[in-house]
């Protein structure tokens, strides 16, 4: 940690405190940016203070205080960190919900943390609320931003953002000196944030964290990847998610970074675009969908264009294997590619949440992104190990923060075992929930559940989750993950599941990326209706089954897909197969496709499928369909070196 980030924090060890050291230091400088309506609006970190103070107020007012609960729901947005740092400052402890969760969902997490008011972006999330009625017994208060069509209810619950704001005001006149006694008031040990759990087994746990530990655990990341005031970034995860916590909030108020806020969803990369910003973290999940786009434009341009990016690629890749850059290949593909996708500027990149295929990072790397993979845990604080700069390496990790300890437990005789981790700033357990602390933290180490070891370098490598990890009837070891990773770097798969424990061969369940396989098919004159319509084609299985081999060829004989199906649905959060940050729930595929799996595995050459989809909005779609079962069996790739997983 530099000298001048202690000084700030041992000033200033909570997020109000924080802020309102900003506003009084720079107050003219801009914090925020949002868009609205196709045009960027700039908050300064007065501003920024003033919404904060005013939202605190009007909760005091509310008589949400010390031990409360206030959970955030809808898009990421100014009046999100606003709301979340005003509940700080009157001492209550703030509970991120994804946007898009199911009203059980929602019912469950605020229950489970007895949500006592809940700030809700729009209508849409308010609706959730209202419908849950009397389920969710501990909710006095819905403050929602956006009034569009909220002039139609009648619930005494409902309060507008402004109202809100206006209460805060109003109390600020009759008190002045209120707002900074509260704040001076905050502790940074108290806990400030319950931040779920990912959930790949069951319902989220809710980890408590304090604002003293987010922060000093920002200041040893900042160290390894430092940021300031010149720094732009762009806000698109979750900010539920562990890590949009850390880079929205704890870094920027820590470093005086430019946070930005999209418009839309579906205006994400042309708003990344125009702000072209310095650093940026992505999901897996986004990084692959990025290289599938590109790959998909690419068959879409001119027989000139395509060889280009072609030739560009291969030499770029093959510098890159060298340990140098093609000046060719950057003049002629990579500069203007990265200019296409916002990338400009960027002087870090990073990737978290899950593991991210090697093939999509090498595509980054070569193409002059510079990607770095961290990993971590919402019980660690998110991210604790990143790639030092120059250290690169596809199959780790990279290593430690200062004062992070890392551990192999129980190592086999490969030196593969659980990843173990402690540091200074950990969570403070599960709120209201002892036992599965005990169970998880002992020691004052984390077991994580994950697999992994050291190489030569002392990187860490993280295989899987260690009750993924499989082995086959035949005695063959593998990592579900790692091949599902390999399989997804192809632009025309969105996602896959491995199938193999106790079997005698390895099998996959497909899930098409429909936006590029439909302009394929386009393309190639194949008439088709729907998702399950397109999956079931024979040209698409053509297409997919040389995809399948082409992983094959670089799989070690005993972990090559001997068959697979498309899938006549895409997984989905809604419906349990995902979590909300996109990985797969491994125990609820296998239950819900478990006779798909089993007639695989019977050796029927195809499936008959009749069901229902459900879909959030209510109604529901009848499938009947027939499920090809592709064997790969007869055309298996001659075998060519490759790692183990």
């Amino acid at each position: 940690m530099t000298a001048g980030i202690a000084a700030r924090l041992a000033e200033a060890d909570t997020f109000p405190k924080l802020l309102r050291l900003n506003a009084r230091e720079h107050p003219a400088d801009i914090a925020l940016r949002e868009k609205d309506f196709g045009i960027w609006h700039a908050w300064s970190w007065q501003r920024y203070h003033e919404r904060v103070r005013d939202f605190a107020l009007g909760l005091k007012a509310l008589g949400i205080g010390e031990g409360d609960v206030v959970a955030l729901m809808g898009d990421n947005r100014p009046d999100w960190v606003a709301g979340e740092i005003a509940a700080h400052a009157v001492k209550a402890m703030t509970l991120g919900i994804y946007r898009d969760a199911l009203e059980e969902e929602a019912a469950y997490l605020i229950n489970d943390g007895e949500a006592k008011l809940v700030i809700a972006e729009d209508e849409e999330q308010a609706d959730k609320l209202l419908n849950l009625a009397g389920s969710i017994p501990s909710l006095a208060h819905i403050v929602y931003c956006d009034p569009r069509g909220m002039r139609k209810y009648d619930d005494p619950r409902l309060i507008s953002a402004e109202a809100l704001a206006a209460k805060g005001r109003e109390l600020a006149a009759a008190d002045p000196g209120l707002y900074d006694r509260l704040v001076d008031a905050t502790r940074g040990g108290d806990v400030a944030i319950l931040c779920t759990t990912s959930g790949t087994t069951a319902n989220p746990k809710l980890a408590m964290l304090s604002a003293g530990a987010v922060l000093f655990h920002c200041a040893a990341y900042l160290e390894r990847d430092p940021k300031g005031p010149d720094d732009e970034y762009v806000s698109v995860l979750p900010l539920p998610w562990i890590m949009e916590q850390i880079y929205a909030l704890g870094k920027a108020l820590i470093s005086r970074m430019k946070v930005n806020f999209v418009e839309e969803a579906d205006t994400m990369m042309h708003d990344f675009r125009e702000i072209a910003p310095s650093f940026v973290l992505f999901a897996p999940r986004l990084w692959e969908g990025i290289a599938a786009d590109v790959r998909s434009r690419i068959m879409d341009a001119s027989a000139l264009k395509r060889g280009l990016y072609n030739f560009g690629l291969a030499r770029g890749l093959k510098a890159q294997a060298e340990g140098r850059r093609s000046r060719l290949a950057e003049l002629l593909v990579f500069r203007p590619l990265r200019d296409r996708l916002g990338f400009t500027r960027l002087r870090s990149a990073a990737t978290g949440g899950a593991a991210l295929g090697p093939d999509t990072f090498r595509f980054f790397q070569a193409i002059g992104v510079p990607l770095r993979q961290l990993y971590g845990q919402t019980e660690l604080l998110g991210a604790y190990t990143i790639h030092k700069a120059g250290e690169v390496d596809f199959d780790t990790v990279g290593v430690g923060f200062t004062g992070v300890d890392i551990r192999i437990d129980k190592p086999d005789p490969n030196g593969v075992g659980e990843v173990v981790a402690r540091h200074p700033n950990m969570f403070s357990g599960y709120y209201k929930a002892p036992e599965a602390t005990e169970a998880d933290l002992r020691g004052g180490w984390m077991y994580t559940g994950d697999a992994g070891y050291f190489d030569k370098n002392g990187h860490l490598i993280v295989i899987d989750r260690i009750k993924d990890l499989a082995v086959t009837a035949r005695g063959d070891r593998y990592s579900p993950q790692y091949i599902e990773n390999k399989l997804k770097f192809s632009p025309f798969i969105a996602e896959a599941v491995i199938t193999g424990a106790g079997r005698d061969y390895l099998a996959a369940m497909i899930c098409i990326r429909f936006s590029i396989v439909s302009k394929w098919a386009e393309k190639k004159r194949i008439a088709f209706t729907t998702y399950s319509d397109l999956a079931s084609r024979p040209e698409v299985y053509e297409l997919l089954r040389k995809e399948v081999e082409t992983v094959n060829a670089s799989l070690p004989a005993a972990q090559r897909i001997a068959k697979f199906i498309l899938l006549y649905k895409e997984l989905d959060a809604d419906d349990g197969e995902l979590t909300r940050t996109r990985k797969v729930r491994r125990g609820v595929v296998a239950e819900k496709y478990g006779t798909i799996i089993d007639a695989i595995y019977a050796g029927r050459p195809a499936i008959d499928i009749d069901t229902v989809i459900h879909f959030q909005d209510g109604t529901t779609q009848r499938i009947q369909t027939t499920l090809p079962v592709a064997d790969l069996t007869a055309t298996a790739p001659p075998s060519t070196p490759a790692k183990a997983a």
